[in-house]
């Protein structure tokens, strides 16, 4: 269990979301949690240093920009797992990648800014492989966010993001050529010093109002879905992953869905397809725990919950994780 103090809690608490669009924004937050502002650089630069944050910036959706995000899957033996893991992770359009406990023991997550991106990826990694690529594009999102809070004893909890930050609408933001340098700039996360946006645009050359102007066209359209603290839950302690998957009929789906997705438990909830004599589950519920007891727990409370429309269950484990760098939209 990671010890935090309560300067650090208090950051991460409040903000993986919400980080202003300011000149000094740093010396915004930390008013509002006691610091200076050097010393919430310093923090902030120390819990990246220390993996207890993955990232710190924005966090863009893939699909809001006009492209592609998916998640697929490969069945790979043990004897050539490390090198297959090895040619998918050299692609830059693979973000997450987890290795599960499953037939289908590989499990990848590819996005790109451009709308035939994903499918091209796809299509490469299968030749490259030479093992096929199953590929589960989200046909309804019922609930996505995985917000977390860490109590004073040490534990670590999933909350539902808060209100102003769970739903963006959907983008009718035009992208230029500009967007496109300010969103590669960004992606992997701002600058630790006083005034990121400046820096930002000292990179891409244009000036600091032209930056934070930007994010927040960027922001309001739904492209970027918020700013801040991105934990990483393995390091905090959650680091049972279990993506639970359920088998409804077709016309149990909308409201199955909904109930997943409005549980304490449950950090991300989609609709996918299925893929008969392979995979016969449409619902997908994230549930994270601080060990597999406490996922395995959570997930029949959801079984009991969602009643005997549920044909089958299951719950896969993530057992390494092989790659984990947020989104790095290729165009």
């Amino acid at each position: 269990m990671i010890t935090i103090d309560d300067r650090a809690r208090a950051f991460i608490n409040r903000f993986q979301g919400g980080f202003p669009l300011a000149e000094r924004p740093f010396s915004i937050v930390a008013a509002d949690i006691g610091l200076s502002e050097v010393a919430l650089i310093q923090l902030v630069g120390r819990l990246l240093e220390e993996g207890l944050l993955s990232r710190f910036g924005p966090l863009y959706d893939a699909e809001a920009m006009g492209g592609g995000l998916t998640l697929a899957a490969l069945s790979v033996p043990d004897s050539v797992f490390d090198a297959v893991a090895e040619q998918v992770n050299a692609l830059p359009e693979v973000a997450h990648n987890y290795r599960r406990d499953h037939r289908l023991n590989m499990w990848f997550v590819v996005a790109s800014s451009r709308p035939d991106g994903v499918a091209r990826t796809l299509r490469r990694i299968q030749y490259e492989t030479g093992f096929p690529v199953y590929d589960f594009p989200r046909r309804r999102a019922f609930y996505l966010g995985l917000w977390l809070e860490l109590h004073e004893d040490g534990r670590v909890s999933t909350v539902p993001v808060p209100g102003e930050m769970a739903c963006k609408p959907t983008s009718s933001v035009r992208l230029d050529a500009l967007d496109q340098l300010l969103i590669a700039a960004t992606q992997a996360g701002l600058p630790c010093v006083a005034r990121p946006y400046r820096v930002v645009g000292e990179a891409i050359g244009v000036d600091e109002e032209q930056v934070i102007v930007r994010l927040q066209r960027l922001l309001d359209g739904g492209v970027i879905r918020r700013i801040g603290a991105v934990p990483n839950h393995y390091r905090l302690g959650l680091r049972a992953n279990g993506m639970t998957v359920w088998d409804v009929p077709e016309q149990w789906t909308e409201e199955l869905g909904q109930q997943l997705g409005s549980m304490d438990a449950v950090s991300h909830c989609y609709e996918r397809p299925r893929h008969p004599g392979i995979w016969p589950y449409n619902l997908f519920a994230m549930v994270h725990g601080h060990d597999r007891h406490e996922v395995l727990d959570k997930m029949e409370r959801l079984r009991r919950k969602l009643g005997e429309p549920v044909r089958g269950h299951e719950v896969l484990f993530s057992t390494a994780i092989l790659k984990k760098t947020g989104m790095r939209l290729v165009a």
